[in-house]
């Protein structure tokens, strides 16, 4: 998920609320969205081509590019939905939230916008762009294209006290009621973890499963021992303030190269993950089997990637006559 973060693009700060996660149930609109929308509707037929192409340009110059947009992905969907409003700048928008850190390639999103908005002005939506970029950047990383319906329009408002996104160090039954809580299922939230099978995160993420695992002062003891000495010499315990926060690879069978691959998984079954969120998914007989099945086989891996992004991109969106299409993807009409 990147995830230069967490969570599914890696990974985030703070603790989640259960009894809030409960309450406030966001769910994928099925029925709102439409298949090649911009085509169908004749308002901007190329707008999906002209997406591909941009995407293709940066990431010829830069692989990492399709885990940052990964994780920006999820940080506007888990939040108030897929409305873009990620991208909203502002002192108090969901961007300075502290589980935000180190979100990226906001400038693509940017940057594709100018172009569409060239092409066919006031027409295609930052939200979709998002949808789709992420889609064609994953795709070149080696996961399926998988179908990203369209229609959807910008939200009006981005506020960093609404940004809930959970700790990497959550119990898995708390993973599971955060992803329950926006409309996603035990082989939704196996798969989608399977995106920090690239990207990288920061050791203040980590930190506390290598060294003091539930304030314990203890390392994790689902840690694989071996792996616990190559984190430990990439990640050394924070003494001082100021200290650097070093990026380490979420899977380094993937590294550099950003691939897209079921390795992630491998990792699992060999107490090998990075974060205690993946590692979680070995302790629990449905997310153990899935991973069993995803580590033997990449075919299934990928079309249930497919499934459960397309059904990730569908949160709470806005459609019709809700939200607006912004210009400037940084800022309201």
């Amino acid at each position: 998920m990147v995830m230069y973060q967490v969570f599914l693009a890696a990974v985030v700060v703070g603790a989640i609320n259960l009894g809030s996660v409960q309450a406030a149930v966001m769910t994928p609109s099925m029925q709102k969205l439409t298949w090649h929308y911009y085509k169908v509707y004749n308002t901007c037929e190329n707008a999906e081509n002209f997406v591909r192409h941009q995407v293709g340009i940066f990431y010829k110059n830069d692989k990492s590019i399709a885990p940052k947009l990964l994780c920006l992905l999820y940080s506007d969907c888990f939040v108030s939905g897929c409305d873009a409003s990620i991208l909203l700048e502002g002192p108090n928008s969901e961007r300075m939230a502290p589980q935000n850190r180190g979100l990226g390639e906001f400038v693509i999103i940017e940057k594709i916008k100018i172009v569409l908005e060239q092409r066919c002005p006031g027409v295609v939506s930052c939200a979709d762009i998002l949808n789709l970029a992420t889609r064609d950047a994953v795709h070149l990383s080696g996961a399926p294209s998988y179908p990203v319906f369209t229609g959807r329009r910008d939200g009006l408002t981005s506020d960093k006290q609404t940004v809930d996104l959970p700790s990497p160090s959550i119990s898995w039954e708390e993973a599971m009621a955060y992803f329950k809580s926006r409309g996603l299922s035990v082989l939704d939230m196996a798969t989608l973890l399977g995106s920090h099978s690239m990207g990288r995160t920061h050791c203040s993420y980590v930190i506390d499963r290598l060294y003091n695992f539930n304030k314990t002062g203890k390392p994790s003891p689902t840690i694989n021992k071996s792996f616990l000495s190559e984190m430990a010499k990439q990640c050394p315990p924070r003494t001082r303030k100021g200290q650097t926060d070093p990026l380490v690879y979420l899977n380094p069978d993937s590294g550099s190269n950003h691939n897209f691959t079921s390795s992630f998984y491998s990792r699992i079954l060999s107490n090998k993950s990075v974060l205690e969120v993946d590692q979680q998914l070995l302790y629990h007989d449905d997310t153990k089997q899935i991973s069993e099945e995803f580590s033997e086989s990449f075919e299934d891996f990928r079309k249930s990637f497919a499934l459960s992004m397309s059904k990730m991109g569908k949160i709470n969106v806005l459609t019709k006559n809700e939200g607006e299409i912004r210009r400037d993807c940084r800022r309201r009409n």
